[in-house]
């Protein structure tokens, strides 16, 4: 579903990404871990084309995400994204927020978006909190109707960007489980998260960055179980991230 080959990236003359590779089953949901700075938050921006590469090739499904020809409206009608912040409109209700983009990119009626959007809301438990603005809600409940705000695109991937880590620590749970729901439903993800809870729980594979290279690329099953096996960059990691 996601094809990353020998992808690099510079800011000028500090290079972010270096000849990075991997790739995403359809259905498959892979972790992307690793220090601050490591460049996992720009990795998972490149695959929908927010941030350019000078070197290498993206595909989504088959569709190119680099390169002169790519149709990046249309990648980005298919591949979800869902932010550190929630990046909702705060001058619109939770369910214009939704139907918006469905009814300028998808062209849909009101009607039709209202019934996607609230089947959605209905799914991350928000359906009654459909006329509230979003400085009306939590931030849990901000970024459960962010996540539902990508679904009404029907996307074939979504993308998530530390989605918790703006969060107090008693609403990262509610974001948690409706993304280990949209899992067990065979969606194809990509996350960026120090949560390993989550990882070890839901995760397929496990990529391990550092210095915008990419150190790991392995089943969670041994990421988290043979250590001896790993780099000593990624047991450090571990070590430290596992048991605080």
């Amino acid at each position: 579903m996601i094809q990353i080959d020998n992808i690099s990236k510079w800011y000028g003359t500090f290079r972010v990404l270096n000849e990075c590779s991997t790739q995403v089953a359809r259905g498959e949901v892979v972790v992307v871990c690793g220090p601050s700075g490591s460049g996992k938050s720009t990795l998972i921006k490149t695959v929908n084309g927010l941030e350019a590469v000078q070197e290498g090739d993206i595909r989504i499904d088959g569709m190119a995400v680099t390169g002169a020809r790519a149709d990046l409206g249309r990648i980005r009608s298919r591949a979800g994204m869902v932010f550190q912040g929630f990046e909702l409109f705060p001058h619109l209700s939770v369910l214009d927020n939704l139907c918006l983009a469905q009814k300028r990119v998808l062209k849909r009626n009101r009607d039709a978006a209202e019934k996607r959007a609230m089947q959605l809301l209905e799914r991350v438990g928000l359906a009654a909190h459909r006329h509230k603005y979003p400085a009306a809600l939590s931030g849990g409940q901000q970024q459960r109707v962010a996540i539902a705000r990508a679904l009404c695109m029907d996307p074939i991937v979504m993308l998530f960007d530390e989605p918790t880590s703006a969060l107090d620590p008693e609403m990262v749970n509610e974001v948690l489980d409706v993304m280990t729901d949209l899992a067990r439903d065979g969606m194809t993800m990509m996350v960026v998260t120090h949560e390993m809870g989550f990882a070890q729980r839901v995760a397929d594979r496990v990529i391990f960055m550092d210095g915008g290279r990419i150190i790991e690329d392995c089943p969670k099953d041994d990421f988290f179980g043979d250590t001896a096996a790993r780099t000593e960059r990624s047991r450090h990691f571990l070590s430290k991230i596992l048991h605080h």
